[in-house]
C-alpha cells in the first residue's frame, strides 16, 4: 500500500484505511518485532509492542498526507525503533546485558577452535590452487571423483571419454596431485 492509497482510504473511512494497513504489514512488523525481542520478552510483550507500532503509525501517519512512496520503510522504521525500545525497557527490567554484550560474551565462550579452522581453511585453499594446477580434464576429474563422489563412468559421460581413459588419467593426476602437495608440506 503507497502512501497516496493509505490517505485516500483515510479520507474515506478512517477504519477501512486502518483495517487495510494492518492486514498487508502485520506480518511484516510482528517479524521485526519477533527478531528484537524473541531473547527477553515473552509472547505477550512482543504483541503489545506491535500493537503500540500499529497505534503510533495511525496517531503520526496522517499527518504526513504528501508522501506517495510505498510505506514499508516508514513502517520498518517505526517497527524498528520501538522494539529496540521495548528491548532496552524490558533488559534494564530484568537486568540483563545489552544485546552486544550478550553477543560478545558468546564468541569468548565458543568452544570453536580459530587456529584448527584457519589451518583447514589454508589447506583447503592450497588443494584447490594445486588441482587447479594440473589443467584440463584432469583437475575436473580429481574433483568429479573426490569431491562429488562420481563413478569413471559418470566422469566419463560428462567429459565425453571413456571410463577407462578417466580411471588412468585419474591415477595419473593423483600422483602429480600427491608430488605437488608433498613439495609444500601436505601429505594426502
Amino acid at each position: 500500500m503507497t502512501g497516496t492509497e493509505y490517505s485516500a482510504r483515510l479520507g474515506k473511512s478512517p477504519d477501512s484505511a486502518y483495517a487495510a494497513l494492518f492486514e498487508d504489514y502485520c506480518d511484516y512488523v510482528y517479524t521485526i518485532v519477533y527478531n528484537k525481542l524473541r531473547s527477553t520478552a515473552a509472547r505477550e510483550d512482543i504483541e503489545e509492542c506491535v500493537s503500540d507500532i500499529f497505534a503510533d503509525i495511525f496517531l503520526n501517519y496522517s499527518a504526513n498526507g504528501s508522501f506517495a512512496g510505498d510505506m514499508k520503510g516508514y513502517i520498518g522504521t517505526v517497527a524498528k525503533r520501538r522494539a529496540i525500545n521495548a528491548y532496552h525497557r524490558l533488559t534494564a527490567r530484568a537486568g540483563h546485558l545489552y544485546e552486544a554484550e550478550d553477543d560478545y560474551l558468546a564468541g569468548v565462550s565458543s568452544e570453536a577452535d580459530i587456529e584448527a579452522d584457519s589451518d583447514a581453511e589454508e589447506t583447503r585453499t592450497i588443494l584447490l590452487d594445486k588441482i587447479a594446477e594440473l589443467g584440463e580434464p584432469d583437475s575436473t576429474i580429481i574433483l568429479q571423483k573426490f569431491y562429488y563422489d562420481r563413478t569413471s563412468n559418470e566422469i566419463a559421460e560428462l567429459l565425453s571419454m571413456k571410463a577407462s581413459a578417466v580411471r588412468m588419467r585419474a591415477a595419473r593426476a593423483l600422483d602429480k596431485l600427491r608430488e605437488s602437495l608433498s613439495a609444500v608440506g601436505i601429505t594426502l
